[in-house]
């Protein structure tokens, strides 16, 4: 009966050890990427849109732009998009990419590569991630007046105010969830606020697995699988390395992660198991 008690206790040791995800490499691009910011999945194209800072994060200089980028990590147009000045976050709704840049949203057809026209928001100063819901209605976080915006019909309006360190965004339903420093948070479609998960580290890049589950990027150089139930596992730490992890994509048929490295000038790609 003991060695019986014995056995099973270890078998349900055993099982979060199986549980554990992890990360494993498939790719890294050279350095030749220009502050990669943002990564957005096209599987259909196989195209990763880039977006390209230039040479700084902060300056309205015009040198920044959209890179495409295979599937494979082969550069396929470095200068896809040109003119932006540090363009981050990046989402698309049809033959439409949207672009936070700084202090606009720039507006892509995708189709024709060409900028349809630029949303200024008023009072922003840093305008960082950006998202779409399935009824067109883009959202986009500034990270230094701790704002979100909403977007309806190119027209912006405060969304929500007083959240502190944000920067990702995902729209999923009519739920908004949101990177609030080290804090993940939801706000339904009363904006009421909800805490799902807290981190070690703040955050960057949110992506859902599609079980409840998300990835979420620490700028440092850290990578978590986070739980529906707010634990969370440590997939990838690169800060030794000096290697930023921002604003990730997410294939999530073929479970794959591309994230940019800012600094370090490459988009890298892991495979979840």
């Amino acid at each position: 009966m003991k060695l019986y008690l014995s056995l099973a206790a270890l078998f349900c040791l055993s099982l979060p050890l199986k549980a554990q995800h992890r990360l494993i490499k498939l790719w890294e691009t050279d350095s030749v990427v220009n502050l990669p910011e943002s990564v957005l999945p096209d599987t259909k194209a196989k195209i990763l849109y880039t977006s390209i800072m230039g040479n700084n994060p902060n300056d309205k200089d015009g040198i920044g732009g959209v890179a495409k980028i295979g599937l494979n990590g082969k550069i396929l147009d470095h200068n896809w998009i040109q003119g932006l000045n540090a363009p981050k976050g990046l989402a698309r709704y049809g033959n439409t990419l949207y672009v936070a840049d700084l202090t606009d949203v720039v507006v892509i057809d995708i189709a024709k590569g060409k900028v349809l026209r630029k949303i200024p928001i008023e009072n922003t100063k840093f305008l960082n991630d950006i998202t779409v819901n399935s009824k067109g209605i883009v959202y986009v976080s500034d990270s230094r007046t701790k704002r979100i915006y909403a977007i309806r019909n190119d027209i912006p309006e405060l969304y929500l105010d007083s959240i502190a360190g944000v920067n990702g965004l995902k729209a999923i339903g009519d739920d908004l969830y949101i990177v609030g420093g080290k804090n993940i948070l939801k706000a339904d479609a009363h904006k009421h606020l909800t805490k799902i998960a807290e981190l070690p580290y703040g955050g960057d890049g949110l992506e859902p697995i599609g079980n409840g589950d998300f990835l979420f990027t620490a700028w440092g150089g850290y990578v978590y699988y986070v739980y529906a139930d707010g634990r969370h596992e440590l997939l990838l730490d690169t800060h030794e390395a000096k290697k930023n992890t921002a604003d990730l994509g997410y294939d999530p048929v073929k479970r794959i992660l591309y994230i940019p490295t800012f600094w370090k000038k490459s988009v890298m790609a892991y495979q979840l198991k």
